[in-house]
């Protein structure tokens, strides 16, 4: 099984030199330049390990780590820094990462970590629960009051992004981004999928979840919720 990893580095010769050899273990690399970009990516649910550089632009490794674990992604983070101290360790730890490797370091114990870490990852359960709405990540299975509910893979994305900001509310843009990625899609694909959501998730059931926020995007809550 291909173990696949996340690499979040400014220093794009550094990035290049693991990748390289990562890749020359049979480790699957992508990439992302910055913290913005990088929870992008993370958030998706894609990657076995993250490698986090903390000293980044637009959003540094600790409030990456952050945001990720307040998405709900469990994905093994490994942070990668030149700063060596207690309080910086101890703020990486506190922030959500499950490793820490002090710069300069082997290439072949960055190995062993990822590998380590990977092995972490499968036996961690991920399952969201709202109400009487269940998403078994692990299975990739979603169930309302009981009943198995059979979704399209872009109304699973779909609903998989709004879970993991629930209650909060997504943008129009940043589920299209999730769903989508780098592809534009037609004009009113949005529209059209979370209409399909809506009938299998909230139609035949007492009350629905999926609520639309005017001017803002939508959301997955209960009624009392905000």
């Amino acid at each position: 099984m291909n173990i696949h990893v996340l690499v979040v580095e400014d220093d794009f010769d550094l990035a290049a030199s693991l990748i390289e050899y990562l890749e020359l273990e049979n480790i699957i690399c992508d990439h992302a330049g910055n913290g913005v970009h990088g929870v992008e990516l993370a958030a998706k649910g894609a990657y076995d390990v993250i490698l986090l550089d903390v000293m980044l632009p637009m959003m540094d490794g600790y409030g990456v780590c952050e945001t990720l674990r307040r998405q709900g992604v469990d994905t093994p983070i490994l942070m990668i820094t030149a700063r060596d101290t207690l309080d910086d360790k101890v703020n990486g730890f506190e922030a959500g990462t499950d490793d820490y490797l002090v710069k300069p370091f082997a290439l072949k114990e960055l190995l062993f970590r990822v590998r380590a870490l990977a092995k972490r990852r499968s036996s961690q359960p991920r399952k969201y629960t709202l109400a009487d709405l269940e998403f078994d990540m692990e299975k990739q299975e979603i169930r309302r009051a009981g009943q198995l509910l059979k979704l399209a893979p872009k109304e699973t994305a779909l609903l998989e992004c709004l879970f993991k900001a629930s209650p909060g509310v997504v943008p129009r843009e940043e589920l299209i981004r999730f769903v989508w990625g780098d592809e534009t899609p037609e004009s009113n694909s949005l529209k059209v999928h979370m209409h399909k959501l809506r009938q299998k998730v909230d139609k035949p059931f007492d009350f629905p979840l999926i609520k639309t926020i005017a001017g803002s995007g939508f959301a997955l809550r209960k009624d009392n919720e905000f």
